[in-house]
């Protein structure tokens, strides 16, 4: 008789402790919502960059729905996941993204998955790459170079760099961030069959394996104006390098976004905040009064009603009262 007391004293016990921890777990998502919902109310103009992407990337969904194109219906839902992402990392790690710098990533992401994938802006404009690998570049930069001014100011951490070491530490992670993406394009194209590496067509060609004498010699041939492959004219008007120049393209561009910020940040921190440039790029930790997750957990726990008492609960009280 005692057993079965103990055993269903132990199922007891175990679904109090699993209601405490899904009411739990609600109460920080909840939480976290309300936090991000301020975060995203803050700064008016960045707010309205958000709401008006986010409505246009909604549309894009239901159109890709209706026409059944399920692989841009998937791109759709991650540039709404990534939209988030902005507000997510300054509520989760406190820290202060300056509205220029916050409008920039969200029009980044915008540009890249939304107008450069399912709007084809790649194609249509040769250009759309290159730039994008710029501001990618820059915006790295800016990155690199703020986690590096955080920990330097940060009264926990002991660390610190000169303004220059601050520079090329930005500079190098920029540079890793773009040849990281340089990876992931050849990998998709490599094992699922992308091309994420545009070709390029070109008309003037220099290999050694072409040399008729089998020596390390390049060989040259130019004015290509077409070129054939298992006796089919590719009707491109010349050869096509499939994808090297368009990678070195990317580092190229990614190399002076990245150099022009570590100059801009470099400068920044030698004067201790007189640019307004880097100031408009250079994230900062968020001011106590400005903790939005806080204040909504304390909001919520000054607020929040007498502990519910489970059924069983009541029922084990009544009992003692008897």
């Amino acid at each position: 008789m005692n057993r079965k007391n103990n055993k269903s004293e132990d199922i007891r016990e175990d679904k109090k402790e699993n209601r405490k921890s899904s009411r739990h777990k609600g109460g920080r998502m909840r939480n976290l919502s309300e936090a991000l919902y301020m975060e995203l109310r803050e700064h008016k103009s960045s707010f309205i960059v958000y709401f008006t992407l986010r409505i246009l990337v909604i549309v894009m969904l239901i159109l890709q729905l209706l026409n059944r194109n399920y692989e841009n219906v998937f791109l759709c839902a991650l540039t709404l996941l990534l939209l988030i992402m902005p507000s997510l990392v300054q509520v989760t790690f406190k820290v202060e993204l300056p509205t220029t710098l916050e409008i920039f990533i969200l029009v980044f992401i915008f540009a890249a998955e939304i107008l450069g994938e399912i709007s084809e802006f790649y194609l249509v404009f040769p250009f759309w790459d290159t730039v994008l690998h710029t501001i990618n570049g820059f915006l790295a930069a800016a990155i690199g170079f703020s986690m590096v001014d955080l920990l330097n100011r940060s009264e926990k951490i002991m660390f610190s760099l000169s303004p220059l070491f601050m520079a090329i530490v930005a500079f190098c992670f920029s540079m890793t961030i773009g040849v990281i993406w340089e990876f992931f394009e050849f990998g998709m194209d490599m094992l699922l069959g992308y091309d994420m590496q545009k070709d390029t067509v070109i008309h003037t060609i220099r290999s050694v394996t072409l040399d008729p004498a089998g020596r390390n010699v390049p060989y040259m041939i130019s004015n290509i104006t077409e070129a054939a492959v298992n006796g089919r004219d590719l009707g491109v008007g010349g050869y096509l390098d499939i994808g090297l120049i368009d990678t070195m393209q990317d580092l190229i561009v990614n190399f002076i976004g990245a150099f022009v910020f570590s100059v801009i940040g470099f400068l920044y921190v030698k004067n201790r905040g007189r640019g307004k440039i880097a100031g408009s790029f250079i994230p900062r930790r968020k001011a106590k009064d400005r903790d939005f997750l806080k204040i909504v957990k304390e909001m919520n726990d000054s607020a929040a009603q007498p502990e519910y008492q489970f059924p069983d609960e009541k029922e084990d009280e009544s009992a003692k009262d008897r």
